[in-house]
């Protein structure tokens, strides 16, 4: 089985990968301090100290060996207490029970209990749990148990636990103001983001180019070339206007003088190719002049879909539409209400004219919408479905073509508007044997 990437372990957003590039130097810059410092200053200093008072000890113990009686080593310590400022007794013990107590954070408490004992022997029972701010210290000697009780400032330097307590602290503090301005400083890009989202989804929402001079020059390009596009479609608009009031012109004398002449045999027959011809310059001027200047709104779905229902009947087509919604699934969803009934109705005549039943689902769960529309034709092979969504290509082998004519842009068109979204057209099998297509729109 292959491993995972160290990327896949990595956060997704800029935000949260900014903040690991910013606090994981800090964290690690703090764990090497705090080692360096801790071993080096804090416990040489412990054991320098510590040794001093092992050697003090070591007289006490060597005073207690060389009295002839306990009762003359207790005065002798008590005289030798008051120079060391340490308490120094005798206890009649033989020997000295327990183990060696530090609390879990106390670092200097190890290294002052492993230096006393290797200088003192293993005889020697250390207790810096019972008072932080001395050490209880019991030695066996020959005429009992040394017992004494040392402050702790003259065996360690000061507790290099609180020298951590600040700088971790002190790392908190600076690690949620430097989150906070980078968070001030994501929030253009953040913005740019969404806007570029929205127009791919063909809204055109209000953006303001903020923050720093690199952010502010890419939200300054972005909205040079969103004036550019808007502008390219408004053009092309107008100029397809203008191409369909001078086709329609012709074909309206056209269709005039074949109405006057109906007597003539031909008539029919050129009747029917300027019908074709009119339908063809409407697919044309359809895929041409895309969605883009449709406004987005809410649209009840389930209304939608039963009235394309609806519309398909009446034109003759045998249709079933069938409503599927998750548990809180809004049935209203933002889109181009125009634009997606002429895609679907294009896969609907799709699928009319090359089978005999069509079926129309809808599958809306709490992100997305999912059309299906699906047939019993022939369908489409695999290896040509990605070219049947090119314009006018039409693949004469796979599709009869004996029920109609068209000029290859139905699945075309489905595609534009299905990108329009930032959604995606994709062609599959159908259930019912022929040809499944399914536009998925996010919300």
């Amino acid at each position: 089985m292959a491993r995972p990437h160290l990327k896949s372990y990595l956060p997704r957003s800029l935000f949260l990968r900014a903040s690991l590039i910013l606090i994981g130097p800090l964290i690690l810059l703090q764990l090497v301090v705090a080692v360096v410092f801790v071993q080096r200053h804090f416990e040489g200093v412990t054991r320098q100290m510590t040794q001093n008072i092992a050697r003090e000890l070591a007289v006490a113990q060597q005073v207690i060996d060389t009295s002839p009686s306990a009762e003359i080593a207790q005065l002798r310590l008590q005289n030798l207490s008051r120079p060391l400022a340490i308490g120094l007794s005798l206890d009649p013990d033989t020997q000295v029970t327990g183990e060696n107590a530090r609390l879990w954070y106390d670092l200097s408490g190890r290294v002052l209990t492993e230096e006393m004992t290797a200088l003192l022997g293993p005889s020697l029972r250390v207790d810096l749990a019972g008072n932080a701010r001395q050490v209880d210290a019991r030695l066996r000697t020959d005429k009992g148990v040394l017992h004494a009780v040392i402050p702790r400032t003259r065996v360690t330097a000061s507790n290099p636990h609180q020298l951590l307590v600040l700088m971790i602290a002190t790392s908190l503090v600076l690690g949620v103001i430097a989150i906070l301005f980078l968070r001030n400083q994501m929030r253009p890009i953040l913005n740019l983001a969404d806007a570029a989202a929205a127009f791919g989804k063909g809204r055109s929402v209000p953006f303001r180019p903020a923050g720093a001079e690199e952010v502010r020059r890419a939200g300054q390009a972005f909205l040079a070339m969103r004036a550019r596009i808007e502008r390219a479609i408004e053009q092309r608009t107008l100029m397809l206007s203008g191409v369909s009031h001078d086709l329609r012109t012709p074909l309206t004398r056209m269709k005039l003088t074949l109405a006057l002449a109906d007597d003539l045999p031909e008539a029919a027959e050129m009747g029917r190719d300027v019908d074709e011809m009119e339908q063809m310059l409407e697919g044309f001027l359809a895929f041409a002049r895309g969605d883009q200047m449709e406004d987005t709104e809410q649209v009840d779905l389930f209304d939608m879909v039963a009235d394309l229902g609806e519309r398909a009947r009446r034109a003759g087509v045998q249709i079933s539409v069938v409503t599927e919604a998750e548990p809180g699934s809004d049935r209203r969803f933002p889109l181009r209400e125009a634009a997606v009934c002429r895609a679907l109705m294009n896969l609907i005549s799709n699928g009319a004219r090359y089978g005999t039943h069509v079926r129309l689902t809808l599958r809306l769960t709490a992100n997305r919408a999912i059309f299906v529309v699906e047939d019993d034709g022939p369908g489409v092979p695999a290896d040509k479905r990605e070219e049947v969504t090119r314009p006018f290509t039409r693949l004469d082998k796979a599709r009869n073509q004996d029920k109609g004519g068209g000029v290859g842009l139905g699945l075309a068109i489905a595609q534009d508007v299905a990108r329009s979204h930032g959604g995606a057209l994709e062609l599959g099998d159908s259930a019912l044997g022929g040809l499944s297509a399914t536009i998925r729109l996010p919300r």
